[in-house]
């Protein structure tokens, strides 16, 4: 009988770590507002010629509905038919759950370093800091050895080389214009980095367009299979700063539509089908107390520091929309994703604790 039961107990654990995520996609998309992510196209905006670029019909037709809820699920049709029903979905201040920035700055560089490291880290105060003095949570992962190798970031923004530390890293950050496929590129990625070259850069030299960075993320899921994928989008930041209302609610539009294509692959893939998370987040809020202030962020906007936090995965239990009230930081993300993986977090800096009740 005591055989029987140790094999019992050894049988459970096993399950038990099997339910654990084998793999893991970060997905960020830059500075979209928890006000769209949870109530859909904003009206005033929509209707004032400052921002809606003359075409208030076409956002009406696209995105309008009669409650936040309709509005919401137009907007994000993934985010609100899948993560919300299979995930957790962390955020709407409206029923008082509340997530926020823990660092004082409220500007892209401080808000990924905090997602990634743990650490709301004061001394990262500009965009254009050198490479990051702190480990991220990908670095912690990267030296595992069932995931040392099989971890790759891509990003459009030209910031990410020294946000991720790449060098020290030893993981690929394909950022802005870089190539992907590295030396020897498959002809989809030969493809990819002709079309990205020969583009046209609204954003200079700095960030590509998002579409370059979807379709390598996409082939380096597709090709080489790494256990942990870091996408970040960035055009959501950037149409909000020139003030294309239009521009935004697409770019956060078709966010939402990529993910649903990278998840359809990973549901049809036997390496990552029932053995992936996933985790969808915003690096900084936007103003919109002063509506003409949904432009921009930083600390002299009073509400720029509210994001949002959504996952879904093995093991991190369907409870939807989160309605209770509550407080979160960012800080709180990197524990969060490295204990999905069912690993603990350390460095040679502060981190704080995971999520409650994400990952079991």
């Amino acid at each position: 009988m005591k055989r029987i039961i140790i094999i019992l107990l050894l049988a459970c654990g096993t399950i038990a770590q099997a339910q654990k995520a084998e793999n893991i996609i970060i997905i960020t998309t830059d500075g979209f507002r928890w006000q769209e992510a949870f109530n859909g196209m904003d009206e005033t905006l929509a209707r004032d010629k400052k921002f809606n670029q003359n075409d208030s019909s076409y956002i009406y037709k696209k995105y309008w509905a009669e409650t936040p809820k309709e509005r919401r699920e137009k907007l994000m049709p993934f985010m609100w038919s899948v993560l919300a029903k299979k995930g957790q979905i962390y955020g709407n201040r409206n029923l008082g759950n509340k997530v926020n920035n823990a660092n004082p700055y409220w500007f892209s560089y401080p808000g990924y370093n905090e997602i990634m490291t743990g650490y709301a880290d004061t001394l990262i105060n500009s965009n254009k800091y050198p490479v990051n003095p702190n480990i991220t949570v990908l670095e912690f992962l990267n030296k595992q050895p069932k995931i040392k190798g099989k971890v790759a970031a891509y990003g459009a923004w030209d910031a990410f080389d020294n946000i991720l530390n790449e060098k020290r890293a030893g993981f690929p950050v394909v950022s802005a214009f870089d190539n992907v496929g590295g030396k020897t590129p498959n002809e989809r990625q030969k493809l990819i980095n002709s079309m990205r070259t020969d583009s046209f850069k609204p954003f200079h030299e700095e960030e590509c367009l998002d579409v370059f960075t979807h379709y390598g993320a996409l082939e380096e899921l597709k090709t080489n299979k790494p256990r942990v994928l870091y996408i970040s989008y960035g055009e959501t930041d950037e149409w909000a700063h020139y003030g294309f209302y239009r521009s935004y609610l697409d770019a956060a539009h078709q966010v939402d539509a990529w993910i649903k294509e990278i998840w359809d692959f990973v549901e049809s893939d036997p390496q990552y089908k029932g053995k992936t998370a996933l985790v969808f987040t915003t690096d900084h809020g936007r103003g919109d107390i002063i509506k003409a202030e949904w432009t921009s962020h930083g600390p002299h906007i009073k509400d720029a520091s509210e994001i949002w936090f959504a996952t879904m995965g093995p093991q991190i239990e369907a409870k939807g929309e989160m309605k209770n009230e509550n407080q979160l930081y960012q800080n709180q993300f990197a524990q969060t994703m490295s204990k999905i993986m069912g690993y603990t977090f350390e460095a040679n800096h502060p981190i704080a604790n995971e999520i409650p009740g994400v990952a079991k």
